[in-house]
C-alpha cells in the first residue's frame, strides 16, 4: 500500500508548532518554506484515521484572500455612482503580503493525498479553511479534504481529533462570505457617498443622490 502523505494547515505558526510536538512526539523536523513567517514541520508514521501517514504541518496567518470591486469600480471613485456599488462585480484575490504563503501552500500540497485543516472551529476559521482549499487545489485537484475539530490545543483533544476528522462546513464559510460582501458594498457605497457628494442642506435627498440625481 502506498504511503499517505498529508499537508496540515493550522491557524497560525504557534499552533502548527504545537501540533507537530503533540502528533510527532517531539521528533518533528523543522524547515523553512517560501514564507519566512510560516515554517514547515515534518515527521513520519503518524496515526491518522486509523492509517499511518507521513505529515507536513504548516500554517496561515489569518485570511489569505481579500474581497474587492472589479475595475473600474474599485480604485476610481469617480467611475460610478455609489448606488452601482450594490450590484458591481466583485473579485476575491490573494493579498500581496500573502503571495509567498500562497506559493508555499501550492508547493507543499503537490504530491500529498490529504489536506487536513486545523483552523479555528468557528465561522471565520471555516472561511479561511476554504481559502486554503482553493489555493491547494490549484496543483492538486484530487487531494482529499479533511477538517479537524478540537476545543483545546492539548494532547487529549488533538489525538482524539486526528482520529475523527470530518468534512469542512461550506455553509459556515459561505455565511462569512455573505457578511464580507455586505460589509464591502454598504461601507464603500456610503463612504463614497459621504466623501464625494455629501452636502448639508435641508432639502438633501439620500435616495436621489444614490441614483445620481443632483
Amino acid at each position: 500500500m502506498a504511503v499517505i502523505k498529508a499537508i496540515n494547515v493550522a491557524e497560525k505558526p504557534s499552533v502548527a508548532k504545537e501540533l507537530a510536538n503533540i502528533l510527532g512526539g517531539g521528533n518533528s523536523r523543522r524547515r523553512q518554506g517560501r514564507s519566512q513567517y510560516n515554517p514547515i514541520f515534518e515527521f513520519d508514521n503518524c496515526s491518522m484515521m486509523g492509517q499511518s501517514v507521513n505529515m507536513k504541518i504548516t500554517s496561515v496567518t489569518g485570511h489569505l484572500m481579500e474581497l474587492e470591486f472589479a475595475e473600474p469600480y474599485g480604485k476610481k471613485w469617480g467611475a460610478c455612482q455609489p448606488i452601482e456599488l450594490f450590484t458591481a462585480p466583485l473579485i476575491r484575490y490573494v493579498k500581496d503580503d500573502k503571495k509567498d504563503l500562497e506559493r508555499q501552500l501550492v508547493d507543499e500540497a503537490r504530491g500529498c493525498q490529504w489536506l487536513v485543516l486545523w483552523l479555528d472551529c468557528d465561522r471565520e476559521g471555516e472561511n479561511i479553511a476554504y481559502e486554503v482549499i482553493e489555493v491547494c487545489k490549484r496543483r492538486n485537484r484530487n487531494i482529499r479534504i479533511l477538517r479537524a475539530r478540537f476545543s483545546a490545543l492539548i494532547p487529549r483533544d488533538i489525538l482524539n481529533s486526528v482520529q475523527n476528522l470530518v468534512p469542512p462546513n461550506e455553509h459556515q464559510a459561505k455565511a462569512v462570505e455573505a457578511r464580507q460582501e455586505i460589509d464591502l458594498r454598504l461601507g464603500s457605497a456610503f463612504t463614497r457617498f459621504q466623501t464625494m457628494r455629501l452636502q448639508v442642506s435641508s432639502g438633501f435627498s439620500l435616495i436621489r443622490f444614490l441614483h445620481g440625481e443632483r
